[in-house]
């Protein structure tokens, strides 16, 4: 018996299965090129900072203004912004970048309901991926810090694959700020009564984060943290 058949000696592969293996194949071109693309767009834009959050809140919603701010703030000492390109929070980072005339770029992702990128990216430093995978490496490759506003599973996804490699020294050390005391207590709560009480991180994992609520605290932790540095691609 082979290892694609049962006891009865029955193939176990559904139907089209060789057509499937055969187009994962192709994919790993595909994925290829949104890597080399990313690579050759990115490295020639300067330090950055990765700015996330919500694409679901509007201009008027204060975290937006916020959001706009801290980015503007972030352009004048230096920066440049990576926001996820689309509306909301990515696209108040964006504005803020462009009001501070600092690099504005845009890291989009084609979904099925369809994202659009916003106007206040650079024409030059809009990038289009199909794989979130590959989106996520240029997010933490080229930025020299995280600020992490309110958002959902998305903001999560980010915010945690910045503390892993961080954590497991897979990538250098770099500001991870959560912005909004509020909105962010009930996740800190859990990770000490959980987490940390659970022996499931160790104390100190929580110095990898810094909560915020305002855009002096932001560029207060940033410029504290590269002081006397020479900033370089996080490579």
């Amino acid at each position: 018996m082979t290892t694609n058949e049962n006891s009865n000696g029955n193939s176990i592969e559904p139907k089209g299965w060789n057509e499937i293996k055969t187009n994962d194949s192709w994919m790993v071109f595909k994925i290829m090129a949104e890597f080399v693309e990313g690579f050759q767009t990115l490295y020639k834009i300067g330090p950055c900072v990765s700015v996330f959050g919500s694409a679901r809140l509007k201009e008027d919603h204060p975290y937006y203004a916020l959001a706009e701010e801290i980015s503007y703030r972030i352009t004048r000492e230096g920066f440049g912004i990576i926001s996820g390109g689309s509306g909301g929070i990515m696209e108040a980072a964006n504005k803020g970048a462009k009001r501070g005339k600092g690099h504005s770029v845009g890291l989009n992702i084609e979904l099925p309901f369809e994202q659009e990128a916003n106007s206040y990216i650079d024409k030059d430093k809009l990038m289009h991926f199909d794989y979130f995978f590959v989106r996520k490496v240029m997010f933490m490759k080229y930025a020299q810090g995280f600020v992490v506003l309110p958002g959902g599973f998305g903001t999560m996804d980010e915010l945690f694959e910045a503390l892993t490699l961080i954590q497991t020294g897979k990538s250098d050390r770099f500001p991870v700020i959560l912005v909004g005391k509020e909105y962010w207590s009930g996740l800190i709560d859990w990770i000490k009564d959980r987490l940390i009480e659970e022996n499931m991180v160790s104390p100190q994992d929580l110095d990898l984060l810094q909560v915020v609520d305002n855009a002096d605290e932001v560029v207060h932790i940033i410029r504290e943290f590269y002081l006397g540095s020479v900033i370089k691609p996080n490579f």
